[in-house]
């Protein structure tokens, strides 16, 4: 993990720079004046109750929500011009890398795991070999050839983190990666995440309920109530606040 000193040099070259973002359904704004920076290499954890405005605030860095103000960059290059969603615009993030991992996974059923992995491959530019992907996710080398809807939930996680790590994303967005798995897989993955941020300079935002657990390997942290950031600093920081947290999540702050 990296230090404070490290940490600030680091966002003045920020994968992700999000400035006053208002977003929402129908006009209606749930996420309010949001900032998020995201250096290369680092492990954000983005926490809250639900209803807090995660999802949402990953949806839009995505493209697929529309943002009602603010701005967003990625790589330095501003994104979302529009106040409204495009398939056009989805694919040009994709092309500046960045990958979303859905609370559903995103999963091809009806394909192999192989097949999902292939179409994680950009068309053009750089991708991780597929050997170095599996060194991180090694349960998968035994059900390449089965269909991604026959995996146990443990596998299909693991198929979509390697799936979006494969085509080497700047920026990885993962939205509660630990729905439906035990704790004890949850425990296995999250050091994974940490390993990849670490050897491949890929910016890392988890949304994530196993709040003491992401702590553990996250750089540092947000904290939403209500749609607000309530708290931004260090992993290590919002771990020696607890009261916070705990407040954060009981719809206190």
């Amino acid at each position: 993990m990296k230090n404070e000193i490290e940490l600030a040099l680091d966002r003045t070259l920020a994968h992700l720079k999000v400035k006053g973002l208002s977003a929402g359904y129908d006009g209606i704004a749930v996420v309010h004046d949001v900032d998020l920076t995201i250096a290369s290499g680092e492990v954000v954890a983005l926490l809250g109750a639900n209803g807090a405005g995660k999802t949402t605030t990953l949806l839009t860095i995505s493209g697929l929500v529309p943002k009602l103000a603010g701005t967003i960059e990625v790589a330095g290059e501003p994104t979302h011009e529009r106040r409204r969603v495009r398939v056009a615009d989805v694919w040009q993030l994709a092309r500046r890398g960045v990958a979303h991992v859905p609370e559903d996974r995103g999963l091809f059923f009806d394909l192999t795991a192989a097949e999902n992995l292939r179409l994680g491959r950009p068309a053009r530019g750089d991708s991780i070999p597929i050997d170095r992907v599996l060194s991180w996710f090694p349960a998968l080398e035994k059900v390449l050839g089965r269909r991604a809807g026959l995996l146990s939930g443990g596998e299909q996680q693991m198929l979509a983190l390697a799936r979006a790590v494969i085509g080497k994303p700047r920026l990885l967005l993962i939205d509660e990666m630990s729905l439906g798995l035990a704790p004890i897989i949850v425990e296995q993955l999250l050091p994974v995440l940490r390993s990849i941020a670490s050897e491949t300079g890929s910016g890392i935002v988890l949304v994530e309920q196993h709040v003491g657990l992401v702590l553990e390997v996250a750089d540092r942290a947000y904290l939403l109530s209500q749609g607000r950031v309530v708290f931004d600093g260090t992993a290590a920081e919002l771990r020696d606040r607890p009261e916070l947290v705990e407040s954060g999540y009981l719809g206190e702050v």
